[in-house]
């Protein structure tokens, strides 16, 4: 998706300026700049804002804002947006993707396939877990949370959810102060609501879908994955702080934990050496949305947002409240 096409488009005489790698926000001269397009590893606070007098809108090219400073951003009076909706099913689809790779354990399997070392079919070999007829747990039952709780039921599992401890009640989404209150959609398939220690205490899949706030930061710690069953899978799409990563690293050596599949780290793109030695940890490169039609139309949102903006027009993504004109 070609933004500078698309703005260009509809503002002909704008200047687009898009780096040919990411090189972080801190090296990014903004002081002209009236709209910034980031990406979810740049931290966009009141010392970038400081840096953009003329800076109109942020739009953040995810559906998740803990890297943006949304009241820094609303007292500055620029707008921010995100892009949600569109990564809902392409997010959905990994989770479902990782909690098989994790119950059967599929990159195990095919380290032994690719190592040279299969020597053929046993009774005993590679003991998975079958995921139909098992209780799949949900933290935070928005959008995506869900879109996972459909697909959950289809394989014939039985669906638990809690709301996330902040309140925001979905997606890794801004605190949601900042955010006009909305009805919460009725569930699309049967789904019991309880709480977060009946959920970690009878889940055997727990899936993270909730926002990162100071609420939910080490949500799962030690102590919540010491109750869960030892015969668990958690799952994380969410955000990678929201697992208390050596906490995690301990339980799966220990044996506490039948596995764990992460597409999201505290400190991307670093990931903890410890975590890379576990056997039973799937890691993927934070590719919940990476699909063509995902990515192409959180591109087109953005674009989309930047122009509403800068024509004097409130984008339908926006999140904070500002004046536009």
């Amino acid at each position: 998706m070609d933004l500078n096409a698309l703005v260009r488009a509809r503002i002909p005489d704008a200047r687009v300026d898009v780096p040919d790698r990411w090189i972080g926000i801190d090296a990014v001269d903004l002081a002209d700049a009236d709209a910034l397009v980031c990406l979810l590893m740049d931290r966009v606070d009141g010392s970038v804002l400081a840096r953009a007098p003329k800076l109109k809108v942020i739009a953040n090219c995810a559906v998740g804002l803990d890297n943006v400073d949304v009241a820094a951003a609303t007292f500055a009076g620029v707008a921010v947006t995100n892009t949600p909706d569109v990564l809902t099913e392409a997010t959905a689809e990994l989770t479902i993707a990782l909690m098989f790779a994790a119950a059967r354990r599929l990159p195990e399997a095919e380290r032994l396939v690719r190592g040279g070392a299969w020597e053929g079919w046993r009774l005993d070999q590679m003991l998975g877990v079958q995921l139909s007829g098992k209780t799949l747990g949900i933290v935070g039952y928005g959008r995506i949370g869900r879109a996972v709780g459909a697909k959950a039921r289809a394989l014939g599992m039985r669906v638990v959810y809690t709301e996330d401890p902040s309140g925001a009640g979905g997606d890794a989404t801004q605190p949601v102060a900042m955010v006009p209150p909305t009805t919460p959609t009725p569930s699309p398939v049967p789904a019991m609501r309880v709480t977060l220690d009946q959920l970690l205490a009878t889940a055997d899949v727990i899936s993270l879908h909730c926002p990162l706030t100071r609420a939910t930061k080490n949500l799962v710690d030690a102590a919540r994955l010491a109750a869960m069953k030892p015969t668990a899978i958690l799952v994380n799409t969410a955000r990678g702080a929201c697992v208390d990563l050596d906490a995690l690293v301990d339980a799966l050596t220990a044996g506490r934990l039948f596995a764990a599949a992460l597409d999201v780290f505290p400190d991307e793109p670093r990931i903890e050496p410890r975590l890379l030695a576990c056997p039973r940890a799937v890691l993927a490169p934070h590719i919940g949305s990476a699909t063509t039609e995902a990515r192409t139309q959180m591109a087109k949102l953005c674009a989309d947002a930047v122009v509403s903006v800068l024509t004097g027009s409130r984008p339908p993504n926006m999140v904070n409240e500002v004046w536009i004109g």
